[in-house]
């Protein structure tokens, strides 16, 4: 299969699709983390255009993630002069582009990944709510899948939770259910990383088409 992997630098998704001996490409705006040479830094609509037979995509999900919606309905303005709201318009575009625009129309097979937040809304609700700790990842982090084309992703290796004051708590979590990262400059970059459990069942599941 050709498989385009949008913003994606990291290279998670991409590499597990090419250990399996697909043709694949990841493109992000940023340069790939591993120096790849199946990596186009740039914008993706420049290859796009390209006849795949799947997307995967992971927009951006700073101005829709739920926890940063009060800035909205505060009428925050951001560095760069414009209100926040500007912002949030953008970052919907671009995922309604991959989730059901022309530009994606050409492409049989879709997948568009976002945390929980304001795209269900939106948008449309996704097909899909998945945890990394269903596909062997010792974390929590409830991630939304936008499909088209593809079937849902079975779960293939469980992992328990311990138990704190009768609640569920994954690796990545303090007792309290809060993410275990602290505030730092790339705190961004690291949440973004598909969990490797998760690219791998991608590959699996849906190279197999």
């Amino acid at each position: 299969m050709r498989v385009l992997v949008a913003q994606e630098y990291s290279g998670r998704v991409r590499n597990a699709f090419l250990k399996l001996g697909h043709d694949v490409l990841s493109c992000d705006l940023l340069a790939s983390e591993d120096d790849s040479p199946y990596h186009y830094q740039g914008d993706i609509r420049d290859v796009l255009v390209q006849p795949w037979d799947l997307l995967i995509a992971h927009p951006d999900c700073t101005y829709v993630c739920g926890s940063g919606w009060h800035w909205v309905v505060r009428g925050r303005v951001e560095a760069d002069g414009r209100p926040r709201i500007a912002h949030v318009n953008e970052a919907v575009a671009w995922a309604r582009m991959y989730i059901d625009g022309e530009e994606t129309a050409h492409i049989p097979r879709r997948v568009v990944e976002n945390p929980i937040g304001r795209l269900s809304t939106l948008i449309r609700k996704p097909e899909q709510i998945i945890q990394p700790h269903w596909f062997g990842d010792d974390a929590s982090k409830a991630t939304c899948l936008w499909l088209h084309g593809v079937p849902k992703l079975v779960p293939t290796d469980m992992v328990p939770p311990r138990i704190v004051n009768g609640k569920k708590r994954w690796a990545n979590q303090t007792d309290s259910g809060q993410n275990k990262l602290g505030p730092s400059d790339d705190r961004w970059k690291e949440r973004s990383r598909t969990y490797q459990g998760i690219a791998d069942a991608m590959a699996e599941q849906w190279g197999n088409l």
